[in-house]
């Protein structure tokens, strides 16, 4: 016999004799049975169970609410109108103008260019209005006796027409001597002092109004038809301060660059005045949709990673129901996020959601009535 074989036997008789040697049918793994723990769900205001053996989780009774659903937009700050006020007639400037940060009211002087002979050009001018109507009413008189031809008078009348325009004219220029601010504001700009020579056209001073200010943004195509003019603007300035308003005009076309539309709401007469120009982060309200107030630490994933809440139904067994997430509460005395996918008032596990599981019956001590 070969050695090989010796081996394989000796082997194989070293196996059948341990098999068969009696030993102790105790198993060291086998670990006594573990009673299954007591899950008890209480209300918000109760008290956790004292006992050990009990696993306590906290569960409230949440219904449905009618919720706004609102669309971010950045935006900025602008004034309602900002006009550059330029001179009309050129001249000297012969007053001090308007200093910048001064408040003016609609006709309050900004500049004043000096008259030089515009008023003696408008004299002038009525002296010869006086004259073209005195002309006129003479030829008419000489017309009615037939002393006077028809031609003469049709002269005479545009004559008059003529005198009456030139003073219309040296009016306006005199007028114009002053330049006044459009509308109530407030002085931006100044650009010249007293002494300085204008010309037609240059800027006297920039006024801006400042009542109302506006909230201005851009929209994406894909958000626009979800709000209107007339919807509720609430704006979160950069340094945290917060105004609202009424959306007050929507474009009607795009921008070829961004596909987004303009969009302005008018803020409050009632709220603080702003200043032009502040980054502002501007929330819109949009459609409204029937969502459940929840807390955000209610919030779990089922096996698939997909994000719902556990709540307990009737009987009081747990199951999952998946949510979508429309929008939060920035109450920060009692914060909350807005969920849809629910069905009518539920009872929902707040705390202690992570060591219950679908298809499990819990144990329910405080009054679940409505």
């Amino acid at each position: 016999m070969k050695k090989q074989q010796i081996v394989a036997l000796a082997i194989l008789a070293l196996v059948a004799a341990w098999m068969f040697i009696p030993r102790s049918t105790t198993s060291t793994a086998e670990e006594p049975e573990v009673a299954s723990r007591v899950i008890e769900a209480v209300s918000q205001d109760q008290p956790a169970s004292e006992n050990p053996e009990v696993l306590t989780v906290r569960a409230e009774r949440i219904g449905p609410e009618t919720y706004v659903e609102q669309l971010l937009v950045r935006g900025r700050s602008q004034a309602y109108r900002h006009v550059q006020v330029r001179a009309e007639q050129a001249g000297r400037i012969v007053n001090d103008p308007v200093p910048r940060g001064a408040r003016v009211e609609a006709g309050d002087l900004l500049c004043e260019i000096a008259i030089d002979d515009r008023e003696v050009n408008l004299q002038e001018a009525i002296a010869r209005r006086e004259q073209a109507e005195f002309e006129y009413n003479a030829a008419l008189d000489l017309q009615r006796r037939d002393l006077q031809s028809d031609v003469v008078v049709a002269q005479l009348r545009a004559a008059l027409e003529s005198a009456k325009a030139a003073v219309t004219r040296t009016e306006i220029a005199f007028n114009n001597t002053r330049i006044v601010a459009p509308f109530s504001g407030v002085v931006e700009t100044r650009t010249v002092e007293m002494g300085d020579l204008l010309n037609i056209g240059d800027v006297c001073a920039s006024v801006l109004d400042d009542s109302p200010m506006l909230l201005v943004g851009l929209v994406p195509e894909q958000e626009i038809g979800r709000i209107g003019v007339g919807a509720n603007v609430t704006g979160r300035l950069l340094d945290g301060e917060t105004v609202s308003g009424k959306v007050t005009y929507l474009a009607g076309a795009a921008d070829p660059i961004s596909r987004s539309y303009r969009i302005e709401a008018e803020v409050n007469a009632d709220q603080p005045t702003i200043r032009d120009g502040i980054t502002t982060e501007i929330f819109v309200d949009a459609t409204q949709v029937i969502a459940h107030r929840i807390p955000s630490s209610a919030l779990t994933l089922d096996d698939n990673g997909n994000i719902g809440v556990k709540l307990i139904d009737n009987n009081n067994e747990v199951y999952f129901r998946n949510v979508s997430i429309v929008g939060d509460d920035t109450n920060q005395l009692n914060p909350g996020i807005w969920v849809t996918g629910l069905d009518g008032t539920v009872v929902l596990v707040t705390v202690g959601q992570e060591i219950v599981f679908p298809g499990q019956t819990v144990v329910a001590n405080f009054d679940w009535d409505l």
